[in-house]
């Protein structure tokens, strides 16, 4: 089943875009939300174009004032220089906290974690990074609620909404938390999936298709 915010919101994603944005981190996340009847809308901090950390020209599809959390099913958000450089991308935290207090899932990835951290939201929640002292270095207060793994979601029980953390070399592993939390796949094929895309298992393609 699919996780809704809103009867408006409930197949729509929304990929957070800035300069040096790491392109290859929601690939496998967005391509099969797409495949799967989602659409993938792009939200910048205005429509300006930005390029990722590929060289690709991005025009937002949206800006992030514009952006609301009943409007979509998950925010996404991906690592960038400007996580560590500044308070450029400050904005995108403050509004994955207007996410989550609305009950609305957030995903994010190697330095967005950072700035989730910076803005107070990983002190209560369980999460990963690329290693705990990375994040230690923000000064942020959740440090024993970390945990050494690929990704993680945190199921926001007591928090509001559900937040999904994964390592910078783990975008498959953010992208089988991503497919669990909206109900994508159930279990049998995100096992298969995530054995094909992580672990090149190619007994696990004849469980994807006929699964």
């Amino acid at each position: 089943m699919t996780v809704s915010s809103g009867s408006t919101g409930d197949r729509t994603v929304h990929l957070a875009v800035y300069d040096t944005f790491a392109d290859w981190e929601t690939g496998y996340t967005t391509a099969h939300l797409t495949q799967n009847g989602y659409t993938v809308r792009t939200v910048g901090l205005t429509r300006e174009p930005v390029t990722t950390m590929g060289g690709l020209c991005v025009r937002p599809d949206l800006a992030l004032d514009e952006l609301r959390p009943q409007d979509s099913a998950l925010l996404i958000l991906t690592g960038a220089a400007g996580w560590d450089t500044g308070d450029t991308l400050a904005p995108f935290a403050r509004t994955a906290r207007a996410f989550l207090d609305a009950g609305t899932p957030v995903a994010a990835i190697c330095g967005a974690t950072a700035g989730l951290a910076r803005e107070g939201l990983l002190d209560d929640r369980t999460h990963t990074s690329a290693v705990s002292f990375y994040l230690a270095a923000t000064g942020y207060a959740g440090g024993e609620r970390y945990v050494d793994v690929d990704a993680v979601t945190d199921e926001g029980a007591d928090t509001g909404g559900r937040l999904v953390t994964a390592g910078p070399t783990e975008p498959v592993a953010l992208a089988r938390e991503v497919f669990a939390l909206l109900g994508v796949y159930g279990p049998e094929k995100l096992d298969a999936w995530y054995r094909l895309f992580h672990d090149s298992d190619a007994s696990a393609y004849e469980v994807l298709e006929s699964a």
